[in-house]
């Protein structure tokens, strides 16, 4: 079974940015299509509507692919996540329900870009204080950030704490019947709005990884002091980590707002915090498509046994468990493309079946994708190294 899913994994590796989005495009039809097919065996019908799971499937996957950002990419263990969820949730609220002491109403659409600004202007005001710390260290300080944000909706009175908001603005549109695409009681449109917002988010990520950005973030993670003496201005980059993972934060929270219609204190405590961590953790530290899997599989399983209410997240936990024995690396771990630029510019002025390689890299080995042993030298231990998807 490992052989072959590194036959797969290799062959997809081969192909172009083009062909594996043109490989993609039946797949993102297939789940536009899901909430329409509802498919008896998966349908979490009739304890929970089918496209409202799916759609909070769709935000968790989103939150996911943000907080990677910041724990696969950058390698920085935040467990306060949530309060960047929370300021986007927040942010919506203020601009847009009756109910805020603002006075405005400013549409969706208008408020998206508004939150994401402020989130990640948030997230840069944590970082700026606390990115020098490592480890542990961090994670108790971030932890400490989502208690703060939590505590202000509590406590702040414009806030309003446990009445909260109510008719928060949506995206605007009609069906051809005349009735709204996007509605509380209908989470078709806001499923679709959500895949395709993760889509755009995709493509934008894949892009940033690629980049001198991707790859100083890479740096950080598997050796930060290497990275420093290396010349990688790490404590910068990690302030870009938490400011776009921020905003990806920020987003999610606009668009749960919006479906949900109603925001107060109750939806953004740690234990929410804990379950993005554990959906990144599942499906594979570093992997997008990992993440992904992981945050559908967190927000559905609850869903899918709502049937056996007292034991659903007895029956999330143990999958949990087991899953983290036998795939510790998740389900789909990150993967490690050593020397991949340097191969491929090899490859391409010597030819795929030259003899020699370079940094000890034998033509088995290319043909693989992995390292070969070289004999030591004074180089030893220098060569470049590459993060996952």
């Amino acid at each position: 079974m490992r052989e072959r899913m590194t036959t797969v994994s290799h062959w997809w590796n081969a192909q172009s940015r083009a062909a594996q989005w043109g490989y993609m495009v039946p797949v993102v039809v297939f789940l536009l299509a899901l909430p329409v097919l509802n498919p008896p065996i998966i349908t979490t019908e009739p304890y929970t509507d089918f496209p409202i799971s799916l759609f909070n499937a769709a935000v968790f996957a989103l939150i996911a692919i943000g907080l990677n950002v910041v724990i696969g990419q950058a390698g920085l263990l935040d467990l306060g996540y949530v309060g960047f969820f929370a300021i986007g949730a927040y942010t919506a609220a203020l601009l847009s329900s009756p109910d805020s002491e603002l006075g405005v109403r400013y549409p969706w659409l208008v408020i998206v870009p508004i939150a994401m600004v402020v989130t990640m202007i948030s997230g840069v005001i944590l970082g700026t204080p606390t990115l020098r710390l490592r480890g542990d260290y961090l994670a108790i300080v971030t932890l400490g950030f989502g208690e703060i944000v939590r505590l202000l909706a509590d406590n702040v009175d414009p806030l309003r704490g446990n009445r909260g908001f109510q008719n928060i603005a949506r995206p605007g549109g009609d069906f051809p019947d005349g009735t709204p695409i996007f509605s509380q009681t209908d989470a078709l449109g806001f499923y679709w709005l959500a895949v395709i917002i993760i889509v755009i988010v995709l493509l934008f990520m894949g892009n940033l990884e690629r980049s001198r950005v991707g790859r100083a973030w890479i740096a950080v993670r598997e050796d930060e002091d290497a990275a420093e003496l290396s010349g990688v201005p790490t404590y910068r980059f990690k302030i870009w980590a938490f400011a776009i993972g921020a905003a990806v934060g920020g987003l999610s929270g606009t668009l749960f707002a919006a479906q949900v219609g109603y925001v107060n204190n109750q939806r953004f405590d740690i234990t929410t915090s804990t379950l993005y961590l554990a959906a990144v953790v599942l499906g594979g530290q570093g992997n997008k498509v990992g993440v992904i899997v992981g945050a559908f599989l967190v927000s559905y399983i609850p869903d899918r046994f709502q049937f056996e209410p007292t034991y659903r997240f007895l029956i999330f936990g143990v999958a949990l468990i087991i899953l983290m024995i036998f795939r510790p690396q998740g389900l789909l771990g990150m993967r490690q493309h050593l020397l991949a630029y340097g191969r491929e510019a090899y490859q391409k002025l010597f030819g795929a079946g030259a003899a020699v390689a370079p940094s000890g890299l034998t033509a088995s080995s290319r043909a693989r994708g992995d390292l070969a042993e070289a004999e030591p030298d004074d180089h030893a231990g220098t060569s470049p190294r590459g993060g996952g998807e």
